[in-house]
């Protein structure tokens, strides 16, 4: 009964592995007599070299002497987990006896191969991997280039900052949820700790610690050094004068409650 491991490895938290891996598993029942399939799959960002803990975690099988063979849905891919990996993954595969297949172009490296066979794939694989990695670096530059034309069209890319929708690609200003920020914002001023002035709002306390470390000056005085954030925030224009007094004599309970009052009453 051979010793299969399937690798499978996706970009982005949005894919699913799944696939690979179904593709993976028939493909290896169909190939190898009765096989002992092992499941191994990993979720990195494209732009991330780090080895995944499963890659991690099939190594150790294949140094422990596990597996026969590894089959992947695309040897190349194993590349991006940085310069020379591939290379390093066959060397690493051959020097513990075990062979690789790749589904995407049927490149198979076998411990049956003479040397010259194995010297050939190994060229073939390393091609691949150098091909791999010059059309990432592409994609991320095609990448790059349309956020950079988008900003200098004014348009905002990724999510917005809170208080803030997308319309047409261009920041508006959310009225009601950017005063509830401010009203928190205004409540740490005030000597309040994050999960108080957090509380009763939908403002969650970690975005609240970083609007007030990063954006404060956005919220309580409408300054920004981003010129779409400036211009959408315009439009909330002229601010009241935020509400930070230097002392105050009212009980702290008090002071919260004339805060929610006054968040609920521009909810409304």
């Amino acid at each position: 009964m051979p010793e299969i491991g399937i690798y499978a490895r996706v970009s982005t938290t949005d894919q699913d592995p799944q696939r690979q891996l179904d593709e993976l598993r028939t493909f290896a029942q169909d190939t190898y007599d009765d096989p002992e399939i092992h499941e191994y799959a990993d979720i990195i960002s494209g732009t991330e070299t780090d080895r995944g803990d499963e890659y991690q975690r099939l190594r150790g099988d294949i140094e422990d002497g596990h597996l026969d063979t590894i089959v992947v849905h695309e040897l190349s891919r194993l590349s991006r987990l940085g310069a020379g990996e591939i290379h390093e993954f066959l060397e690493f595969c051959l020097s513990h006896e075990t062979g690789i297949r790749d589904l995407e172009v049927g490149l198979e490296i076998s411990l049956e191969d003479d040397l010259v066979d194995r010297a050939v794939s190994q060229l073939i694989a390393g091609v691949m991997g150098d091909l791999a990695r010059v059309e990432h670096k592409q994609k991320l530059r095609r990448i790059q280039s349309g956020i950079d034309a988008a900003k200098a069209a004014g348009r905002w890319t990724g999510r917005p900052p809170a208080g803030f929708d997308i319309e047409d690609g261009y920041l508006r200003i959310n009225a009601d949820e950017f005063l509830t920020v401010r009203r928190a914002l205004e409540r740490v001023e005030q000597g309040y700790t994050y999960p108080e002035a957090a509380d009763g709002t939908p403002v969650a306390e970690s975005t609240l610690r970083s609007l007030y470390d990063d954006r404060r000056d956005l919220y309580f005085y409408g300054e920004a050094t981003d010129d779409r954030l400036q211009a959408a925030v315009q439009q909330l224009n002229p601010l009241e004068e935020p509400d930070i007094p230097s002392e105050t004599t009212l009980p702290e309970q008090e002071i919260r409650t004339i805060v929610r009052d006054e968040i609920r009453r521009h909810q409304q």
